[in-house]
């Protein structure tokens, strides 16, 4: 197992039931208030990782205090919940194995069919439970965050009409799609080709919160849903992310979160070293340091006074307003250090934001973030990405979205198109194929040579940006220089020809300090794998 980085000299602990015995691994821990995570929770040998010569990133470290990402959310369903399979049989949830036939569905121009598809993942968590009755008798006892399909697309079981909550959520006027109690019939009918429609009597009639906890289950499939007691359901997505540590390579990501406990202590003693030359830190490059786990772990107050005292520049990229907690650290940090703050956000409107980043804080949540930031006399740019072709890179879209990061203070702006890397790639097609199917052919035709959009996509994009920013006072930087707008439309930050917002990155350096870069064989850390700004 690649744990060299948090190995440990201790006897193999005692591990939750079903975990995997990994060599490293301090303890295991499920607590409440995080359903459906566990936290490995690892004492780490280094806290600085340095980024390898070859990276045009323009900083040279990086810190990841987690692996994994707590932002995510997991859909569940209770185990006696019946799947369709593919030959009409059915199956409870709890009892389908890796590699089963389903019945899953597939948009074909304007309408939706049944066709089969394969059980990819499957797991089991605790979560608190729902009831959703229909009006033909059938009950489905699900998490909160599940979502069914009905006529005005997914929505989730619980959520509020605004708020921090606001989502798209059932209420007694939905109706949801399926086959309702047919379903028990269909074991000598064909299925696969037939059109998504029904007589059966499928409105809500009644949503009721349960009052308890208990096990559900969830699965992921090629098409991102299967049949549940006989309406359409959502799953999951698996995304390749966890693959250097060899956990899972879908689910993992969301519910295992590595957790360097000894980050802080570690961090200390490698910035005391005389070898260290107080080069430029980045954090956010891999996992955001503040997804929800930082509730719990508290590492971030620890690393910022670390860094600030030992006189090290530093910057932190967040999609998380948990960073707001520490703005008294990082007002006092900014007083002894360079210091950078980037804020990721792109995805305006409310339902696609929801589909796409559904366990992430909200666009506006986000704003108000950059907002205080700036009300301290703190830097704070901003990533607008991903820009989805076709989705959010009209011009009124872009428009009401730099209008917003103006006047939220942001200090520059960087526009980044969507990239989509192995693993991310399979996860976004797939979503794209089912929600949005009559943009499936662009994007093959733009990602047909990899990663990144074209250099015509670009410069299109350049194009349509260039007035906007202009038009809201964000095409300047400071000293009143014109920014080269071409350059920071591109693939990446870090990227060649990319460019990061004014504000996100440690600038300038300390009195009598002359950074320079270090060599991969000198200082404290030893190469991480380098996966850096991955900005989906």
């Amino acid at each position: 197992m690649r744990w060299d980085a948090q190995r440990l000299d201790l006897p193999e602990p005692a591990l939750l039931p079903g975990m995997p015995s990994i060599r490293g691994l301090l303890r295991s821990v499920q607590v409440p208030e995080f359903p459906g995570l566990t936290f490995h929770e690892v004492r780490a040998q280094s806290a600085l990782n340095h980024v390898p010569g070859e990276s045009a990133m323009p900083f040279p470290w990086t810190i990841n205090p987690y692996r994994g990402c707590s932002h995510s959310c997991v859909y569940c369903l209770r185990g006696d919940t019946q799947v369709l399979l593919a030959d009409g049989r059915r199956r409870p949830i709890a009892e389908l194995q890796v590699g089963d036939r389903l019945i899953g569905t597939e948009r074909r121009g304007t309408y939706r069919h049944y066709v089969q598809t394969e059980v990819l993942a499957h797991w089991a968590t605790v979560k608190p439970a729902h009831r959703v009755s229909l009006e033909d008798g059938t009950e489905l006892v699900a998490s909160g965050d599940h979502r069914f399909l009905t006529p005005r697309g997914w929505k989730y079981v619980t959520g509020a009409m605004a708020g921090r909550d606001r989502r798209p959520h059932l209420t007694t006027n939905d109706e949801l799609l399926g086959f309702g109690r047919t379903v028990e019939s269909l074991a000598t009918c064909p299925v696969e080709g037939i059109a998504v429609e029904s007589d059966a009597a499928l409105r809500v009639s009644d949503i009721q919160a349960l009052g308890l906890e208990m096990p559900m289950y969830d699965i992921t499939t090629g098409t991102g849903d299967f049949i549940a007691n006989g309406v359409i359901s959502h799953n999951c997505f698996a995304r390749r992310t966890h693959e250097w540590l060899e956990l899972d390579t879908g689910r993992d990501f969301d519910s295992q979160v590595v957790v360097k406990t000894n980050l802080v202590d570690v961090l200390r003693r490698e910035l005391a070293r005389p070898s260290w030359t107080r080069e430029h830190v980045a954090l956010g490059t891999n996992t955001d340091p503040y997804q929800r786990a930082e509730g719990r772990y508290t590492l971030m107050p620890g690393v910022i006074q670390a860094l600030a005292e030992s006189g090290t520049p530093f910057s932190i990229l967040t999609k998380g307003t948990l960073l707001r907690r520490d703005l008294a650290l990082l007002t006092q940090a900014a007083r002894q250090v360079p210091l950078g703050l980037g804020v990721s956000m792109a995805i305006w409107d409310d339902d696609l934001h929801h589909a796409l980043e559904p366990g992430v804080p909200t666009p506006r949540a986000r704003l108000d973030l950059v907002r205080a930031l700036t009300d301290a006399g703190l830097s704070c740019g901003v990533f607008m990405a991903p820009v989805l072709p076709g989705l959010t890179d009209g011009v009124e879209h872009l428009d009401a979205a730099i209008a917003a990061v103006a006047a939220a203070g942001a200090t520059g702006l960087t526009v980044l198109p969507l990239h989509l890397r192995p693993g991310a790639r399979e996860w976004f097609m797939a979503w794209l194929a089912r929600d949005h199917p009559e943009l499936v052919p662009r994007y093959e035709q733009l990602y047909r040579r990899g990663a990144y959009v074209p250099a015509e996509y670009r410069g299109w994009l350049s194009a349509r940006v260039a007035p906007l920013l202009a038009k809201h006072g964000l095409d300047r930087q400071s000293g009143g220089t014109a920014r080269n707008i071409v350059d920071a439309v591109t693939g990446i930050p870090g990227d060649p020809a990319g460019s990061f917002p004014i504000g996100s990155l440690a600038t300038g350096g300390l009195p009598g300090v002359r950074p320079k870069r270090a060599t991969a064989t000198r200082g404290p850390a030893g190469p991480e794998p380098a996966d850096q700004l991955s900005l989906l």
